[in-house]
């Protein structure tokens, strides 16, 4: 009786040193994650030139400027592999300024760009996997706000009118998005996350100027974005 006594508490501690040394779950089915951090958005970029009416601006052209932004990201994960990730985020701001023929009016406006995305993904590994790259696929929606354009460009426009006023549309489209990246692991919980978004994305301005006789002239240009967007984020599991 006394060695039967004298094993039991061998065993429970062994019992416990294995639960220690199991792997922890890092993502399973069901799980869902919440990653917030840090998206720097990066243009490859070309424009058409400006057209006013029927003529063509030769030479002309237009540069958009890289930007950075705070984004959140919530992913659920319907098997230990497969996952949905929803990114959203705080809306960027672009500078649009000329080039080519247009570059001594520098800054030409700004604009805040909206893209919520929604990405399916194939995590590689299994739920105990520590270090689980990934790849991904979906679809972004995307949509301007806030267009300012500067006097340099209304000037232009405007043909030397100081009575006139200038407004801009961008269009809107739904774009792929391709995927790659890859989740560090600490614990159960915790999580680092890196990854890389390549989006073909262009937008047509349709610029309106209204002078001071009452006339209006139209004036349009296409420019290409195809932005790769790196992100790195920390995430929690619950």
């Amino acid at each position: 009786m006394k060695k039967q006594f004298g094993v039991l508490p061998k065993l429970a501690a062994l019992s416990l040193l294995t639960a220690f040394a199991a792997p922890a779950m890092a993502q399973q089915a069901g799980d869902n994650v919440v990653n917030l951090g840090w998206a720097h958005i990066g243009l490859n970029q070309s424009s058409e030139p400006l057209k006013l009416g029927t003529a063509t601006v030769p030479g002309s052209g237009a540069h958009v400027s890289n930007a950075d932004t705070a984004i959140l990201q919530f992913t659920h994960f319907f098997t230990d592999n497969i996952a949905v990730t929803t990114d959203l985020g705080i809306p960027p701001k672009f500078k649009l300024s000329g080039s080519g023929t247009l570059n001594s009016l520098g800054q030409l406006g700004t604009a805040t760009q909206w893209s919520p995305a929604v990405l399916a993904k194939y995590y590689f590994g299994d739920a105990n996997s520590q270090f689980r790259p990934y790849v991904g696929a979906g679809a972004a929606y995307v949509w301007y706000s806030n267009i300012k354009l500067t006097s340099s460009l209304t000037g232009l426009l405007g043909g030397g009118d100081p009575g006139a006023s200038t407004s801009a549309d961008l269009s809107s489209s739904f774009v792929p998005v391709a995927n790659i990246g890859m989740a560090y692991n600490f614990d159960k919980n915790w999580s680092a996350n890196f990854s890389l978004s390549y989006v073909p994305l262009s937008t047509k301005a349709d610029l309106t100027t209204h002078h001071s006789d009452g006339s209006t002239t139209h004036a349009t240009t296409k420019i290409t974005l195809n932005p790769m967007v790196s992100v790195l984020t920390v995430g929690y599991k619950f």
